[in-house]
């Protein structure tokens, strides 16, 4: 049966566009206004001679966290490898950490000293309330007192967060005693029901937490920070109104789905995607209510919130940047598209986002009506990146994802750009092509279940892609999770 001959037969305005205007092309560039510090480089075509060497791996090693890890597939995805995870598997100060629930549903934190010591694990006192892939282990590093924070089994709920003794991040023993009480709050300080909950170390050596509160179609992005040993909520920078209109269909409520936050240089660069709460406004039902690929970024640690032209746009606890902000949009992109929220972000050495983003292009279906059907049989893969002029480039990697789920960005030291595709694929492209030359360096061949996890310190520190996957199993049997190592470049 051919999806495209009914696509959009459910379409309620018989006069309704169901494609968008602005399609996407193996390349293309799309406008924008350059903001403030903006670098003016511009990556040359490729040329012999050319700037740089082109991207290599070179795989080092594997290693087994845990022989049969917990295994069940919920929303498309398995609880321990949910690629937005900030972090399920991180390097600092020489040794590498990650967390995932064991199949005894017990959370399960490991530890090794780098490049190839063997794990040593501690099973701390909390097990995964309910099979919900949503609900992850992200893990955080407060420079200032060596402390390992860990924010789990959150969705729409109340959070469970465990934080170490001081110093622990510096060594010593690898045991439970060194960790503390497992909280319903971040030491006394409530949030509410969360999802999502994202550590990322800012300039200044403070520990952040982004997470949404709300829900999908109708939520707030937060932020809460850890100073001198204490948390603090500095309140919400996103915001759920304003009116989105698509034939003759509305939707008055949504929340930004986050493609990263990443520091460069002292500025936190946001890429995002909108998820609409009414849904009335999809070709069909069976679609993903997302559109739009946006961007913001701020220069003063999550306070104060820029477009790419450098007009601001929000202020957390104050003026949330919402769906009516001005110049916000980077890549148009309708309801109808299947686009995949919370994907990958990068920012390369002259501090210029690039961003990965995926749907399904109109060449195969006009409009989405079953997305998960679709996005496996048509989906593909998008490299953004800002340039010079302010405007962006998008250009399609040529590879089908022939999955429902997201990929992770990384760059080398020369500003190559690598992409882990499900299964553990990887796909690489050059700084001196304009990243369009990509190609398939590592067919994966792993068994591996779709998302993957990415070391982001570890690739910034060494060099070295560290990627934690879960083999496929069936049902509800456990399967073997591991991390495999790369040399880039």
């Amino acid at each position: 049966m051919d999806i495209r001959r009914f696509a959009c037969l459910p379409c309620r305005d018989p006069e309704r566009r169901c494609h968008d205007r602005a399609q996407s092309v193996p390349s293309a560039v799309i406008g924008g206004g350059r903001p403030p510090g903006e670098p003016s480089r511009t990556p040359a075509p490729a040329r012999p001679g050319g700037a740089g060497p082109g991207p290599a791996l070179t795989r080092i090693g594997t290693s087994l966290l845990d022989p049969a890890a917990l295994y069940f597939v919920s929303y498309d995805g398995l609880v321990n490898v949910e690629s937005f995870q900030l972090h399920g598997i991180l390097t600092h100060a020489g040794r590498q950490y990650a967390a995932w629930y064991a199949a005894s549903r017990q959370v399960t934190v490991g530890r090794r000293e780098l490049p190839d010591g063997p794990w040593e694990t501690v099973a701390l006192p909390h097990r995964l309330s309910v099979d919900d892939s949503h609900n992850v282990i992200s893990l955080g590093v407060s420079p200032a007192d060596g402390r390992l924070h860990i924010a789990m089994d959150a969705h729409n709920s109340t959070v469970h967060y465990v934080k170490s003794e001081a110093g622990l991040t510096d060594g010593g023993p690898w045991t439970a005693a060194r960790f503390g009480p497992v909280l319903r709050t971040l030491d006394g300080v409530a949030l509410g029901g969360i999802t999502y909950p994202q550590f990322v170390v800012a300039p200044s050596g403070t520990l952040q937490l982004f997470y949404r509160t709300g829900g999908s179609g109708d939520g707030v992005n937060e932020l809460a920070e850890y100073t001198r040993g204490g948390w603090r909520r500095l309140g919400g920078w996103s915001g759920a109104r304003g009116v989105y209109t698509r034939g003759g269909a509305t939707s008055t409520t949504r929340n930004m789905y986050l493609h990263g936050l990443t520091y460069h240089g002292g500025r936190l660069h946001a890429a995002f995607t909108w998820r609409e709460g009414g849904t009335a406004v999809l070709c069909a039902p069976g679609g993903l209510a997302n559109h739009d690929i946006g961007y913001v970024y701020s220069d003063d640690e999550g306070r104060t919130w820029r477009n790419g032209a450098g007009v601001r746009v929000g202020v957390t606890g104050e003026v949330p940047v919402s769906l009516d902000s001005p110049g916000l949009v980077v890549d148009p992109l309708s309801v109808d598209r299947g686009l995949m929220n919370q994907e990958s972000q990068a920012v390369d050495s002259a501090g210029r986002p690039h961003v990965i983003v995926s749907y399904v292009p109109d060449r195969f279906v006009r409009g989405v009506s079953s997305y998960a059907v679709q996005r496996r049989r048509y989906g593909r893969a998008y490299h953004l990146h800002r340039r010079s002029d302010g405007s962006w480039r998008k250009t399609e990697i040529p590879v089908p994802l022939d999955s429902t789920g997201r990929s992770r960005l990384v760059f080398d030291a020369h500003d190559n750009a690598y992409v882990v595709l499900p299964f553990v694929r990887v796909a690489a492209a050059s700084a001196a092509s304009g990243w369009r030359d990509w190609r398939v360096l590592f067919g994966g061949g792993l068994s591996a279940f779709g998302e993957a996890l990415v070391d982001y310190p570890r690739v910034i520190s060494e060099r070295v892609l560290s990627v934690m996957y879960q083999q496929a199993s069936s049902g509800t049997t456990p399967s073997p999770l591991r991390v495999i190592d790369f040399r880039l470049g």
